[in-house]
C-alpha cells in the first residue's frame, strides 16, 4: 500500500540525547493526526524533520515513496511548498498588513504574479474569517487574529500535508477557540494534517488517530 507520508526508524539526536528515537508511522492521505506528550518529548522536534527544519540522525522519511533526506536547492523548495508548517509563534512580518504577509511569499517563493497572489490573499483571509483585517498590520491584531493569518499564509501553495506546532499555546485563553476553530474546518477538507498539541479535548474531537510521545518514542 502507498502512504503519503511515511517515518521509517526515524531518529534525531542532539549529542548524547535522541530527541526522537526509531520512530516509525504512516498517514494516508487526508488523515489528521494529533501528536500529544510532556515538553520536550521529541513531539516538536518530529514535525520539524519532515520539512527539514531540522535533519534526520538516522532513518527515512518518504513522500509519495520518494526519500526527502538528501533533497537540497530546487528540490528542496518544491517539498517545503507542498507542506505548510504553522509555529508556535506567528512569525508575522510586523512592517506588512495581513495581505502581504500572504501575498508575498506566493509572489516571491512561488512565483504567483501580482494580481492572482492578491486574490488569493484575499480568498485565504476569508477562510479564516479575517477578510475585514487585510489591511492591519500585526501589531493591531491579536493573538488569535495572527495565528489565523499564519494559518492562511501555511494553507496559500495549497500544500498536501499541514504540520501545526503547538499553535495554540502562545496564546491568551480567550484567543484558543477561535484558532481551534479553523483548524476544525480544515481538518477532513483533504488536506493531511499533523497537530502538536497539548489541547486534549481538540485532539480527540478533530483527530482520525491520537499519538503520544515520550521520550522521542512512541
Amino acid at each position: 500500500m502507498s502512504y503519503l507520508l511515511e517515518m521509517k526508524s526515524i531518529t534525531k539526536a542532539f549529542g548524547a540525547v535522541k530527541a526522537v528515537d526509531n520512530v516509525s508511522l504512516r498517514l494516508n492521505p487526508g488523515e489528521v493526526m494529533s501528536l500529544c506528550g510532556e515538553n520536550g518529548s521529541g513531539k516538536s522536534t518530529l514535525i520539524r524533520l519532515i520539512n527539514q527544519l531540522e535533519s534526520l540522525s538516522g532513518g527515512e522519511i518518504f513522500i509519495d515513496d520518494k526519500p526527502i533526506s538528501q533533497l537540497r536547492g530546487a528540490a528542496l523548495r518544491q517539498l517545503r511548498s507542498r507542506i505548510g508548517f504553522v509555529f508556535q509563534q506567528f512569525n508575522l512580518y510586523s512592517h506588512l498588513t495581513a495581505h502581504q504577509n500572504i501575498s508575498l511569499a506566493l509572489e516571491y517563493v512561488h512565483g504567483w504574479n501580482k494580481a492572482a497572489a492578491a486574490r488569493r490573499a484575499l480568498e485565504l483571509l476569508d477562510q479564516v474569517g479575517l477578510a475585514e483585517k487585510a489591511s492591519a498590520y500585526a501589531a493591531q491584531l491579536s493573538g488569535g487574529q495572527q495565528q489565523r493569518v499564519a494559518i492562511a499564509r501555511a494553507l496559500a501553495s495549497s500544500p498536501q500535508i499541514l504540520l501545526f506546532d503547538e499553535p495554540t499555546s502562545a496564546l491568551d485563553p480567550e484567543m484558543i477557540g477561535e484558532v481551534l476553530q479553523v483548524m476544525k474546518n480544515l481538518a477532513h477538507s483533504g488536506i493531511t494534517m499533523i497537530v502538536v498539541t497539548h489541547e486534549m479535548h481538540f485532539a480527540r474531537e478533530i483527530a482520525d488517530r491520537v499519538v503520544f510521545i515520550d521520550g522521542g518514542e512512541i
